[in-house]
C-alpha cells in the first residue's frame, strides 16, 4: 500500500503548481513553464501506472466469494386479509384540513455541457432513449486473450493506460452532468459503451469497465478464477442476494448489471491494494430521477371510497422502468426515499390532489389507503418474479401486481407529496406497513417514535382504515424505518 501511495504527494504538488495563476509569470515564460509542468504531470501519471502495472504482476491473493445476504424469508400470504368496508361507520374526528405541502422548485435541467470534440473512433451508445455520441481511442479495442492470470491482467492494464483515456473520462462526466446520472446510472453508461466496443467478450467488458471506473476515482477491483474475471465494488448501501468478499473491512460485491440475483460460492484471486487516488464506493441513492428520453405508458386504475367511484390514469416512463429494473436488491429504506420520473409524479398527483384537498387529514389518508389497497392487484414477489424483488414507486405503476413492500413505498410517496405529513415504514416478520403522524388525535393502533405519535396505516390490508393492524401482527412490535422527507 505504501509503495503505491509514494507517488501521490508529488503528483498533487505538481497539479497545484499547474493551477497557479499566470500572474506569477508573463507571456512566453508562463506558456513555456506550463508546458513543462504539464509534461511533468504526465510523467507522474505514467509513473503511477507503471507502479500499478508492476504491482498487478505480483501482489494477488486468494479470496472466497460468499453467498449474498438474504432478506427476511418469512413467507408472505398468497391471499391478503380484507375487512368489511367501514365507510359508513365512525364519524371522522375533527382534524385539520389537508394543507398541501410546499412544492419545492424542481431542479432545473442543467444546460448541455460543451465538450471539446475528442479525437478517435466515433461510437454511439443507446442509453434509455438517448443516442449518445462518443469518440474513443482505438487502443480501447485491444483484446485480452484467453489466458486469465495476473500477468495477463497486468499487461492489459498497461495497454489501456497507454491509450488516450482522459478525453473519454471527460465525455463520460459531461454526459453524467447533462443526464443527472447517479453512481449506478453512471456505471451502466460506462458498461454500455464497453459492451458496444467488445460485444460478447465478457472479460474485455469487465476489464475496461474496471479501468475507466478506477481512473475516475472508484474503488473498482478485478478478481479472476480459471474461467473468467469479475468486477467487484464496495457499495455504501447493503445489497442482497449478491455475492461478495470482505477486504479492508469493506464488502466488495460481484456487480450484477442486470439486477438479477448473483449467488455464487467460489474462490477467486484479487490484488492486495488500491489504485492511487481511487477512494469512492458506489452510492445507490436515487434522490433525483435520471434524464431519459421519455416514452410514456399507462395503467388504468379504479377504486371506490365512501360510495363514490374513481378512475385514475397512471402514466409511467418506460425508460425509467427499464433503468430501475437493473437495480440490485437493497434495504427497503432505499425505496422509501427514492424519487419518480417528474412527468409520472406530476400526472398522478394532479389527479389525486382534488380528491384530498377539501378533506381532513384522516379522511385524506383513508382515501389514499383505499386507492393503494384496492386499485392494485396483489401477488407476492415469489409468484410474480420468482424471487424477492422490491419495487420503486414508479415500478408499481408498471407491473401488473404488487405486494406489501411495494404498496407501502407508493403510499408513503403519495402521503408525503399530497398531504405533507410525516410517515415512517413499519417492519413486521414477513410484512411491511406504514404509520402516519397526524396534526391531531386519531384513535386506533399506533406507535411512538422519537417522541411522536404515529397511527398505523396498512396499504395492503384491504379496506382497513388508519389505526387498523392485521390480526396476525397485532402482538408484534414492528421495527421502524425512517423516511426522510
Amino acid at each position: 500500500m505504501k509503495q503505491l501511495q509514494s507517488v501521490i504527494l508529488p503528483g498533487l504538488m505538481l497539479w497545484g503548481w499547474l493551477m497557479m495563476s499566470p500572474f506569477v509569470f508573463a507571456g512566453d515564460d508562463f506558456a513555456s513553464w506550463q508546458r513543462q509542468m504539464m509534461q511533468d504531470f504526465q510523467e507522474f501519471k505514467d509513473e503511477r501506472d507503471r507502479e500499478f502495472t508492476a504491482f498487478l504482476k505480483a501482489h494477488w491473493r486468494e479470496m472466497r466469494l460468499l453467498y449474498g445476504v438474504v432478506r427476511d424469508e418469512t413467507p408472505k400470504p398468497n391471499v391478503i386479509p380484507k375487512v368489511k368496508s367501514l365507510d359508513r361507520y365512525k364519524p371522522t374526528p375533527q382534524l385539520p384540513r389537508v394543507r398541501p405541502p410546499v412544492v419545492r422548485p424542481s431542479r432545473p435541467k442543467p444546460p448541455a455541457v460543451t465538450v471539446i470534440p475528442a479525437k478517435g473512433t466515433r461510437i454511439t451508445v443507446a442509453f434509455y432513449g438517448h443516442q449518445l455520441p462518443f469518440r474513443i481511442d482505438p487502443a480501447f479495442k485491444a483484446s485480452f486473450g484467453y489466458t486469465i492470470n495476473k500477468q495477463a491482467i497486468s499487461d492489459y492494464w498497461a495497454k489501456l493506460s497507454r491509450a488516450d483515456y482522459e478525453p473519454l473520462l471527460e465525455q463520460f462526466n459531461a454526459q453524467r452532468r447533462t443526464l443527472q446520472l447517479n453512481d449506478w446510472a453512471y456505471l451502466l453508461l460506462v458498461h454500455q459503451l464497453v459492451k458496444n466496443l467488445h460485444p460478447n467478450r465478457h472479460n474485455e467488458q469487465l476489464l475496461l469497465t474496471w479501468f475507466i471506473l478506477t481512473k475516475n476515482g472508484y474503488l473498482a477491483r478485478i478478481a479472476y478464477d480459471r474461467h473468467q474475471v469479475y468486477l467487484l465494488m464496495p457499495v455504501n448501501q447493503a445489497l442482497y442476494a449478491v455475492s461478495y468478499f470482505t477486504f479492508d473491512g469493506m464488502r466488495y460485491y460481484d456487480i450484477p448489471f442486470d439486477g438479477k440475483d448473483r449467488q455464487q460460492l467460489r474462490r477467486v484471486y484479487t490484488y492486495d491494494s488500491h489504485y492511487p487516488g481511487a477512494t469512492k464506493a458506489l452510492d445507490m441513492r436515487l434522490s433525483s430521477p435520471i434524464v431519459t428520453r421519455s416514452q410514456s405508458g399507462a395503467k388504468h386504475l379504479t377504486f371506490s371510497y365512501r360510495g363514490k367511484n374513481y378512475h385514475i390514469k397512471a402514466n409511467y416512463d418506460r425508460h425509467t422502468v427499464d433503468f430501475l429494473r437493473t437495480y440490485p436488491q437493497m434495504d427497503i429504506g432505499m425505496y422509501f426515499i427514492s424519487t419518480v420520473h417528474p412527468e409520472t409524479g406530476k400526472q398522478l398527483l394532479e389527479q389525486l390532489r382534488p380528491l384530498v384537498t377539501s378533506k381532513s387529514e384522516l379522511d385524506a389518508v383513508n382515501l389514499l389507503l383505499r386507492f393503494v389497497q384496492t386499485a392494485f392487484k396483489y401477488k407476492t414477489d415469489k409468484d410474480q418474479f420468482g424471487e424477492e424483488n422490491y419495487l420503486f414507486a414508479e415500478e408499481s405503476l408498471f407491473y401488473p401486481y404488487s405486494d406489501c413492500e411495494d404498496r407501502s413505498v407508493l403510499f408513503a410517496w403519495l402521503v408525503q407529496h399530497l398531504l405533507g405529513l410525516e410517515i415512517v415504514g413499519l417492519s413486521y416478520p414477513g410484512h411491511i406497513a406504514t404509520a402516519v403522524h397526524f396534526n391531531g388525535q386519531v384513535s386506533g393502533d399506533s406507535i411512538t417514535y422519537r417522541g411522536k405519535h404515529y397511527v398505523i396505516t396498512d396499504p395492503t390490508f384491504i379496506n382497513a382504515r388508519a389505526g387498523m393492524t392485521m390480526s396476525q401482527h397485532k402482538k408484534n412490535k414492528p421495527g421502524v424505518i425512517l423516511i426522510e422527507p
